[in-house]
């Protein structure tokens, strides 16, 4: 994901985990983020405290007797909750005559996120046989920068930063917009400082020894009452509930008694409860942490569709928020036309002053195709047709932009081209600049009619065919007729004989982009290709072209511009390869879904089991670990949810709620892991726990627990 401000990005901060490198840390509640380094310090960078894609908090470092602090561990709550950092004390300057060694103070910084605020405890004890006078400082400011001046992107002009406002144990920040908004936030502390600035808060603490004492501190947009312990465990707890509720929505998964691949589950499991927020739509997957902590169209989709069959109230949740949102007028600056479903959206400065289109912006070519093929597959997995009725004007306009404005040439197949230079080039998932070229590298003219959309808008007439149908809409064999008339335009104009594959793209003289990509899965994803010319592109993705040990590459191998560190052209994106791998199942490959399962599964273990947004695509070697790319996003949401899907295609898991069917077909797992439970699995008013075993050489399934009427239907 990239939506074309992130060139200036330095790569100081890593986001994906590599060893060796300082990892920043990111909490998240609804519109509000935090990301700081190990020892819970914001330095700069992309470290920081957002609320509505400004940063409200730019500095807030802590010092002991003028130092860092040594720091013995940090990290995350499994729960994604809270951030915990240990450290303990430099010696300390004379106080009173006296000076403490190092190592006798134990400084605990205990922090979360909730209702727009950040809440922080400092808990510091007395280790040592003396008592302690412990000087402790805070220096800390408010930038008031927009969430892509972080990223990069210079400003002719800002906004008036004032004065901050000091009172007592708080200090007040205020800045003022370009566009005439006031912008404020409040840094208060529970305890009066000994001194406290506009840029800095001096405390002198006296601890006995074996005795501890607490700090409290909070920021937010606006000011609260003072900060104590009170509201810390009040705050704390509503975080950690809705954490929790958030966590245990939908089937839940098991594996074999080994403690690390049920690790990976979890914590998977707790990033999308991070990432989703719950809007007054319903839930929705923000894309991920920090760049993109917002509501994505692609994003949203792929990610409630990896989850669809465990809980499907997040389709039904993203589907909703999309619907409210769907363009109804055209406009070449947010590269808006009637029916097309938004592609993201911004709160920022920058955004409202349209400095950059990403206010609301359309500018995805896949994101109306996928809608209406995801509102599709909500209904075959819940029965819900209450929904598709609400639904079905949308995707009436969605399908009439599929027709109309989709096909901008009129040639049949979906295309793309900015309408203004300060939209996307590429608007397919691989959008950076380069991720479109022809084998010689050369970037091709539009309108650009990508592979894998074709496979998506097929996917969204045969949704429409089957939902109109069941509604008695009369179109609805003119919508199967178009999806096999797109599936035969396909078949004719992309598939390269001589390469026994698909070409990524047409460029706008209908000429193949005759390049080796991963986009190709996605096809296979949807079901276009025919049997035979999917199994050869089985074989090639599962070829060293894109196969690298840890998953699929998004270029070839020996392609031109391939660079396996890159952001698309040689990469592994875990929701790419999971796609493919999906879509390799649905033509019968499940061994190879469970191989690259357990591929992925052994990156993750690498990645402390939280796989980034994406990693570099060198080749798997013994004993050395996947290569992380500096400035991926983790967590990620697609990223996160690709060990559900890539699950349910190892496993054949499909459900028809209107046929109250659960069908698994071939099942298999990965090397390794013998045993796999799937409970709590809802269709309609029924339930069913399946647990799956492996037997010599084939895997089983044990339905249990099973209450109402449900079939259960096995296929080998």
């Amino acid at each position: 994901m990239d939506d074309g401000y992130s060139v200036q990005t330095t790569a100081v901060e890593d986001f994906g985990g590599g060893e060796g490198l300082e990892r920043l840390l990111a909490l998240k509640d609804r519109d509000t983020f935090l990301v700081a380094d190990g020892w819970g310090d914001l330095r700069g960078g992309a470290d920081g405290l957002f609320d509505l894609d400004t940063r409200i908090l730019s500095r807030l470092v802590l010092t002991v007797g003028g130092a860092r602090p040594s720091r013995l561990s940090s990290g995350a709550s499994r729960d994604n909750v809270f951030f915990t950092c240990h450290s303990t004390n430099r010696p300390l300057p004379p106080m009173g005559g006296k000076s403490a060694p190092a190592g006798v103070m134990h400084i605990e910084r205990r922090r979360f996120v909730w209702d727009r605020r950040m809440f922080e405890q400092v808990r510091m004890v007395n280790h040592g046989i003396e008592d302690v006078l412990l000087p402790i400082a805070f220096d800390f400011g408010a930038d008031f920068a927009d969430i892509f001046q972080v990223r990069g992107t210079l400003r002719e002009r800002s906004g008036t930063i004032d004065t901050p406002t000091v009172d007592g144990r708080r200090v007040t920040f205020r800045y003022t917009g370009l566009d005439d908004v006031i912008r404020t936030s409040c840094l208060a502390f529970s305890e009066p400082p000994a001194r406290l600035s506009a840029s800095r808060a001096e405390f002198l603490f006296s601890l006995p020894t074996g005795k501890h004492l607490d700090l409290f501190i909070e920021c937010g947009a606006s000011e609260s009452e003072a900060p104590d312990r009170l509201r810390w465990r009040t705050n704390a707890l509503a975080a950690r509930m809705a954490m929790r509720a958030r966590r245990r929505r939908g089937a839940s998964l098991r594996g074999p008694r080994s403690p690390r691949f049920n690790q990976w589950l979890d914590q998977s499991r707790a990033d999308m409860a991070l990432l989703t927020s719950d809007l007054p739509t319903g839930p929705y997957p923000y894309a991920g942490v920090p760049w993109f902590s917002t509501p994505f169209g692609r994003d949203g989709i792929l990610s409630a569709w990896q989850t669809l069959w465990l809980d499907p109230s997040l389709a039904r949740g993203v589907l909703t928020y999309l619907a409210a949102r769907q363009a109804t007028e055209t406009s070449a600056f947010h590269d808006s036309q009637p029916g097309k479903i938004m592609h993201e959206t911004r709160g920022g400065e920058m955004s409202a002053l349209h400095e950059v289109p990403f206010g609301l912006y359309y500018g995805g070519v896949d994101t109306t195709c996928l809608f209406v093929a995801l509102a599709g597959a909500y209904a075959t997995r819940t029965g819900d047709m209450d929904l598709i009725r609400t639904l079905w004007p949308n995707l009436i306009a969605a399908t009439a932009w599929m027709r109309d404005h989709g096909d901008s040439n009129g040639d049949g197949l979906i295309d793309y081209q900015r309408a203004a230079e300060t939209g996307l080039s590429n608007q397919g998932w691989k959008d950076s600049e380069d991720s479109i070229f022809h084998t010689d590298g050369a970037f091709p003219k539009g309108p650009i009619a990508l592979l894998e959309v074709q496979g998506y808008a097929f996917a969204a007439w045969r949704a429409m065919a089957d939902l109109g149908g069941r509604l008695g809409d009369a179109r609805s064999a003119h919508w199967a007729d178009q999806a096999e008339g797109l599936r035969k335009r396909v078949e004719d104009r992309f598939w390269m004989e001589d390469e026994r594959f698909y070409a990524i793209a047409l460029d706008g003289d209908g000429s193949q982009c005759r390049s080796i990509g991963s986009n190709a899965g996605h096809l296979l994803f949807t079901g276009l290709p025919s049997c035979e010319r999917a199994q050869a592109v089985s074989r090639r993705l599962l070829s060293s072209e894109f196969r690298t040990g840890w998953g699929l590459r998004t270029l070839a191998r020996g392609q031109a511009r391939f660079n396996p560190m890159s952001y698309h052209n040689g990469s592994v994106w875990p929701h790419d390869t999971a796609l493919g791998v999906a879509g390799m199942a649905r033509y019968g490959e499940r061994d190879a879904a469970a191989l690259i399962l357990g591929e992925l599964y052994a990156a993750a273990t690498h990645f402390q089991m939280r796989l980034p947004e994406l990693f570099c695509g060198f080749e798997r070697q013994a004993g050395e670990p996947p290569i992380a790319y500096p400035v991926a996003c983790i967590p990620q949401a697609w990223a996160a949810g690709s060990v559900f899907l890539m699950l349910q295609a190892s496993l054949g898991v499909s459900i028809d709620a209107f046929e109250s069917t659960v069908t698994i077909t071939a099942p298999t797992l990965p090397a390794g892991i013998d045993r796999l439970s799937v409970t709590g699995l809802q269709i309609g008013d029924a339930c069913v726990d399946l647990a799956f075993r492996r037997l010599g050489e084939q895997v089983v399934v044990m339905p249990t627990n099973k209450v109402g009427d449900i079939r259960i239907l096995t296929i080998r």
